[in-house]
């Protein structure tokens, strides 16, 4: 049986889009046989193992379509893939969409429990998974739940020849089939080509079903905004390929707008570096903490280096002489602050773009007009930059009537477009929750447009911590940290409390050697005008902010280290 994906956006306002040319009407292996077909040896992606060419990548996707033909796997068909971002998921991504079957990619690290429940939910009928990657043993652990899941009929390992499970299909003896023989299947460019994965607040991971028109179309025309020439770009994902914000990768960078993929196994600021220097990516895609990341690395360099005793001037700046200047740096998955704009923007030499989106189905961004995101007015939160009717037109609403609100005015952001997504996966509740019957997406997100037609993402609508009665917006307060002078990264969570119900903590990772205090954070918040019932009761300095698998803050994580460091004003972890 496959599961019912059904389209809530209205047939002629998405044929619209197909007509007009904002989408290109074209399923994505026939997209991406295009740009081959336009440029033979263009490199399509650098990884780990090397380059790999559009002809020699087609040829493997080629292969791998019809093993996975073989196997009885067909138009419709949704296929687990949990492999770390490489010419692998590349190939695995391209093959799906050639035999119109729905990619649904999850990044590696995330447990048997989520991967039992996106499997089950999905009706996968087959997982494609690595063998090895940092300890974990997904392919496995995926075999062992295969009794659980009565749709899956496949688990196929990528690994080592010889490496795969017992019970499991070797991935390298797939990419050895003849595909003389292949035909793709052409689907329609309205259906559904992958689902992305977020786990957002509810119980259970959301499953959003994409067709290639929104991903090449809605999201490739985001892209496309951010490429000045219009010469193919050379994208650093730093993010996953298999996270909502990596979609930007196969359907996007290449089948789009036939460009190169730079990737990355798994980030760290060295090897981010690294292939900066190397491989002169055109954009960098990444999340800001990552960012931070980086520009501390920089800063190690240059300290190594003596810095002061060269001349060079100091910090991140003297580290970043010999890192070629990209076209822009795309930061996403979190608010951008100013600082960390400012920083990234002298560093790296181009405009830092502070993207606005989420898997739901709403992309807003700031453009290469500046180098920093645009001034923000008092209580009006990050400038998202101004809504683009090809990616996704964005309106704001009131939060109890639904009903659209005037330019000024705060209500939850809602937004529709060529980018919109089909539904939520087998949930009908999300459905009926987060899409209207005209078929708006209603983010969850609290935001305004300002008389300039700018929007403002000012907080979530459920992420409140709620201190005796009285609601605090932890994004809030984490905007106003964001600019201390020993904060380098900032992330707030509310913590249970017997008497007040909860309590806001900042977590921080410091700025240099000294560490800050609550004093001092209360003390920056008054001075920003922020009322004392907002300022954070509990601190936890770490290191270094737990990442998820998607590459975002690990907000669960940071609670779990405040609850063992217990009910202290201060902790270290």
């Amino acid at each position: 049986m496959t599961v019912a994906l059904h389209d809530l956006l209205p047939a002629g306002l998405r044929r619209s889009w197909a007509v007009d040319g904002t989408c290109p009407d074209l399923d994505l292996y026939s997209l991406f046989r295009a740009r081959q077909i336009a440029d033979l040896h263009h490199t399509a992606v650098i990884d780990a193992k090397g380059k790999l060419c559009y002809t020699a990548l087609d040829r493997k996707v080629r292969c791998l379509a019809t093993g996975l033909g073989e196997l009885g796997i067909g138009p419709g068909d949704v296929v687990g893939v949990q492999l770390p971002s490489g010419r692998n998921a590349v190939i695995a991504d391209l093959a799906l969409a050639a035999l119109g079957a729905v990619a649904l990619p999850f990044p590696v690290g995330r447990g048997s429990t989520e991967a039992r429940c996106l499997l089950r939910r999905a009706e996968a009928v087959a997982v494609i998974a690595a063998v090895e990657h940092r300890g974990n043993r997904h392919a496995a652990e995926l075999r062992d739940l295969a009794a659980e899941l009565p749709a899956l009929r496949h688990v196929i390992a990528a690994g080592p020849a010889g490496s795969a499970p017992e019970g499991t299909i070797q991935l390298a003896t797939l990419l050895r089939s003849d595909p003389a023989a292949f035909v793709p299947a052409r689907p329609d460019p309205d259906s559904a080509a992958r689902i992305l994965v977020s786990s957002g607040s509810e119980a259970e991971p959301k499953m959003i079903a994409y067709s290639h028109n929104a991903l090449a179309g809605g999201r490739g025309n985001f892209l496309a905004a951010l490429m000045p020439d219009g010469t193919p770009p050379r994208c650093l994902f730093l993010v996953p390929l298999a996270s909502a914000f990596g979609s930007n990768g196969t359907a996007v960078t290449l089948a789009r707008h036939g460009g190169t993929l730079i990737l990355l196994d798994h980030f760290t600021p060295e090897a981010a570096l690294a292939a900066v220097r190397e491989h002169r990516p055109t954009h960098i895609l990444g999340v800001p903490t990552m960012i931070r990341m980086m520009l501390d690395r920089l800063e190690a360099e240059a300290a190594e280096r003596g810095a002061s005793a060269t001349g060079t001037g100091h910090g991140a700046a003297a580290g970043a002489a010999e890192l070629p200047a990209p076209t822009a740096v795309i930061v996403g998955g979190a608010p951008l602050d100013e600082t960390t704009a400012e920083q990234a923007s002298r560093v790296f030499g181009c405009p830092v773009v502070n993207l606005y989106g989420s898997a739901d189905g709403v992309n807003c961004h700031t453009g290469l007009g500046a180098a920093t995101p645009e001034a923000e007015s008092e209580g009006a939160g990050v400038a998202a930059g101004r809504p683009d009717p090809r990616v996704a037109d964005i309106r704001i609403a009131d939060t109890r009537t639904h009903e659209p609100l005037p330019d000024g005015e705060v209500g939850e952001i809602i937004a529709r477009g060529p980018m919109t997504p089909m539904c939520y996966v087998a949930s009908p509740d999300l459905d009926a929750r987060y899409r209207t019957s005209e078929g708006w997406v209603r983010t969850g997100d609290l935001g305004l447009i300002d008389k300039d037609g700018v929007l403002h993402v000012v907080g979530r609508l459920k992420d409140i911590v709620i201190r005796g009665g009285a609601n605090i917006s932890p994004a809030e307060v984490e905007r106003e940290l964001s600019s201390h002078a020993q904060v380098r990264d900032i992330v707030c969570v509310g913590v249970p409390d017997e008497v007040m119900g909860e309590r806001l903590a900042a977590c921080v990772v410091p700025r240099g050697p000294r560490t800050p205090t609550l004093g001092s954070l209360g003390e920056h918040l008054t001075l920003r005008g922020l009322e004392r019932r907002k300022h954070p009761e509990r601190l936890l300095v770490v290191a270094e902010l737990p990442l998820t698998p998607a590459g975002k803050p690990d907000r669960a994580a940071l609670r779990e280290r405040l609850a063992k460091a217990g009910a202290g004003a201060g902790a270290r972890a």
